[in-house]
């Protein structure tokens, strides 16, 4: 199911092809099927008279069939307005909890490339060093070499690595990050490091396997300590391997095989399969406040932030136009300028967002993975509707 559902995502990295499988047994005995047809009206949580926000998240219910969709909005001058549409719970009916919080999958890039990039104005990592000045030995296989790979080509993801996520099958368990690794390094290299731009998730593994070996700590306590609390993530969290709950507050999640086929809870999951490229929970108002700080220089110093913002055009699974940073993505907005963040997808859950350069910002999230490309990019557009009004 993970294979699956992060390859059919926007933020999977590329399908090789093949049929996708039927959902595991393990997955479709969660709660048994439930389909769109349970959905009520959208819980308006803005004004009685909806705004643009509003009436987006209306739609991506109503007439995508999407069970739930939020979203937080900051404007130039700090204020937050947060928004809900759909149920929380479809096998209750409960409402979607104000901000409440989501798996984040791939926007965790972000914060594994920001304690990167601190490492690397400490002095303790370099850009351009290679993959095993920190990690000898480790990373070898069929065109892949980590003496060739440099940590630069990681965070870019320019390195040519396999994307272990296509090779993770449907059993549903506990991950450590060298597992992971050799999924990917039991194929053979996509390309010859620095010759193209092609995202892949084990980039991120092994930026968090570099992390740990030059801290000696886990990525977790890093992360939380660096990242986490320093700027007041309240409701971000790294939840341990294992742990299959979400704490606070949630709507649930769905899995969805096809258009018009029932959904499933897939809410309570074993998370470790994301690890550093995708493991965070957290909710659309600290996604808002981590990338505010994060381009206010509240993380990092001018010199790696500039190195971050420095981007390659990128392909699928970004929009038209997008660049690729050292984890850190800009979009093309429709007024003109563009919007930095990533989004990410995870089994339940697609999240959107941005800020821009003069401190406004939006992020959305819905809870299934559209099976149907044009209800992502509607979701997207709700984004730059935010950023652009």
């Amino acid at each position: 199911m993970r294979e699956q559902v992060w390859q059919r995502s926007r933020f999977s990295g590329r399908q090789r092809g093949g049929r996708p499988r039927a959902a595991p047994v393990a997955v479709a005995l969660i709660v048994g099927a439930l389909t769109t047809g349970a959905l009520a009206p959208p819980a308006a949580s803005a004004a009685a008279r909806p705004d643009t926000v509003q009436q987006g998240l209306n739609a991506l219910v109503h007439s995508d069939g999407l069970p739930a969709a939020l979203a937080s909005v900051t404007d130039r001058a700090g204020r937050t307005r947060t928004y809900t549409a759909g149920v929380g719970d479809l096998a209750t009916g409960s409402k979607v909890p104000r901000d409440g919080q989501l798996r984040i999958g791939s926007n965790t890039k972000v914060f594994t490339a920001v304690v990167v990039l601190q490492l690397v104005g400490e002095g303790k990592i370099r850009l351009d060093a290679t993959v095993d000045t920190y990690l000898p030995g480790l990373v070898r296989g069929e065109g892949i070499d980590g003496r060739h790979i440099t940590v630069r080509q990681l965070l870019q993801q320019t390195s040519g690595l396999p994307n272990y996520t296509e090779y993770l099958g449907d059993d549903v368990r506990t991950y450590d990050p060298h597992e992971l690794l050799d999924l990917a390094l039991g194929h053979p290299a996509d390309f010859a490091p620095g010759t193209k731009w092609e995202y892949s998730n084990t980039n991120y593994v092994l930026a968090g396997l570099i992390i740990q070996k030059v801290t000696g700590r886990p990525l977790a306590q890093v992360m939380d300590q660096r990242v986490i609390k320093r700027i007041g993530l309240h409701h971000t969290y790294f939840p341990a391997s294992g742990d299959a709950t979400i704490r606070e507050p949630h709507p649930h999640g769905y899995y969805q095989e096809s258009a018009g086929a029932p959904l499933r809870d897939v809410t309570e999951t074993d998370p470790s399969w994301g690890w550093a490229a995708g493991q965070l929970v957290s909710t659309n108002s600290d996604l808002n406040r981590f990338f505010t700080a994060l381009l206010a220089g509240r993380l990092l110093p001018a010199a790696q932030l500039a190195q971050m913002r420095t981007t390659v055009p990128a392909g699928y699974p970004f929009a038209t136009g997008s660049r690729y940073g050292l984890g850190l993505v800009s979009t093309p907005l429709s007024c003109g300028g563009v919007s930095w963040g990533h989004g990410g997808s995870f089994p339940g859950y697609e999240t959107r967002g941005g800020v821009t350069d003069d401190g406004r910002a939006a992020n959305v999230a819905v809870t299934v993975q559209p099976t149907d490309e044009a209800a992502m990019k509607r979701a997207e557009r709700v984004v730059d509707t935010a950023l652009c009004r």
